[in-house]
């Protein structure tokens, strides 16, 4: 695939892009847009009405919103053959009452959400702008599609109903990250997420004293959780992420409840380790009737990989190295999760550096777009002629 990558690198058309994204700052400015548009997962509407028209402005065919609030638009391609799905997720982490005020320090720019994923949304229209304005060559149709539900307990909800819908007609997926400028991720973990729910008799602090609680079970189950043991290789992670519940101080609590993320990039282990929460769950029940206990699975996202040696792998590494990138191979979750764990070619990369996702002093470096762009363009031209 280098030599595929490096003849659209010398192409006149794509030269002209090159040069034309080399100029960060109308990326940038895009993403600044988007970023101040809320969009939490689950009420991501808001930011499709406004990725919708800047598709329908750029001249895509078919763009629509479809009932998930994902966003498309096709760019026709030359011939009749699998098409090229370009997407990027559409939701925050952020609360909508979040202040999503941008601030400039140095050489970065600071705002919940600017890397995750306001620039990598920046970038799919960015992207499809250039492919218009500078009429660049495609065999293929290619997809432009900004997807909801990708954080959280989304649950990958929004790609799973686009490669529902476009599955038959594609022949392979790149999925756009905000950050992680040069790693590429091709292999997909597997994720389960459970909710466990307490539910007791509750009472008074002192008039009741003796009566089980449910938080009180539901955190011995937690302690008990925190002393699981997990291979190193291959590698296998837990995480306890919230707990809530209760009345009041005085107040023996009826209902507690948590959330646990468990993780693999080993199907087999990922299984073990949710057969070992169930024990623990089976086995507190045991000890305290009294207190309910319910585990309700909240997540499930699939594991799957294509090799390093697959020609998308390898149109972006040739790609990436092209702009001067050091490539960092990584295994994630991801939307490309879906599309990998149906035996699709796919692959996740970012555009630029940054750090402190997920967190409201998130930052981006921008001048880096530039080459992200340029890396992205030329792995989309080289991706649209790959047929699975």
């Amino acid at each position: 695939m280098k030599a595929v990558v490096q003849h659209w690198h010398t192409h006149p058309a794509v030269r002209a892009a090159l040069a034309d994204l080399a100029d960060y700052r109308s990326t940038l400015a895009t993403a600044i847009e988007i970023q101040q548009v809320p969009a939490p997962t689950f009420a991501e509407r808001p930011r499709s009405s406004l990725v919708s028209q800047r598709m329908q402005a750029l001249g895509l065919h078919d763009v629509e919103i479809d009932e998930l609030g994902n966003v498309y638009g096709r760019r026709p391609g030359q011939h009749d053959r699998p098409a090229l799905l370009v997407s990027a997720h559409l939701d925050t982490v952020f609360p909508a009452d979040t202040d999503l005020s941008i601030r400039y320090e140095g050489d970065r720019v600071y705002g919940p959400g600017i890397g995750d994923n306001s620039a990598g949304l920046a970038g799919l229209l960015r992207l499809a702008e250039v492919y218009q304005r500078f009429h660049l060559p495609t065999a293929s149709d290619i997809w432009f599609v900004a997807n909801v539900a990708e954080e959280g307990l989304g649950d990958l909800r929004g790609m799973r109903a686009v490669i529902d819908r476009l599955r038959t007609r594609l022949g392979a997926v790149v999925v756009i990250e905000g950050c992680d400028f040069g790693s590429l991720h091709h292999q997909a973990i597997g994720v389960r997420r459970f909710r466990i729910e307490a539910s007791g008799p509750g009472g008074h602090s002192w008039g009741n004293f003796g009566t089980p609680s449910a938080i009180h079970v539901l955190v011995r189950l937690a302690a008990r959780l925190t002393e699981l043991n997990v291979p190193l290789s291959p590698r296998t992670t837990f995480n306890i992420g919230t707990i809530s519940g209760g009345t009041s101080v005085n107040t023996i609590a009826q209902h507690a409840s948590m959330l646990i993320d468990l993780r693999s990039v080993s199907s087999a282990a990922l299984t073990d380790l949710v057969n070992e929460v169930y024990r623990l769950v089976e086995e507190v029940t045991l000890e305290q009737p009294e207190v309910h206990l319910q585990l309700t699975k909240v997540g499930d996202r699939p594991s799957g990989a294509i090799p390093r040696e697959h020609p998308l792998v390898q149109a972006a590494v040739a790609a990436y190295q092209m702009v001067g990138a050091q490539i960092s191979f990584q295994q994630s979750s991801t939307d490309a999760n879906i599309p990998l764990s149906l035996g699709m070619p796919a692959v996740c990369v970012g555009l630029t550096d940054g750090g402190n996702a997920h967190r409201t002093d998130e930052y981006i470096l921008p001048a880096n777009l530039s080459r992200g762009m340029q890396a992205l363009l030329l792995l989309t031209l080289a991706a649209a002629a790959i047929e699975g």
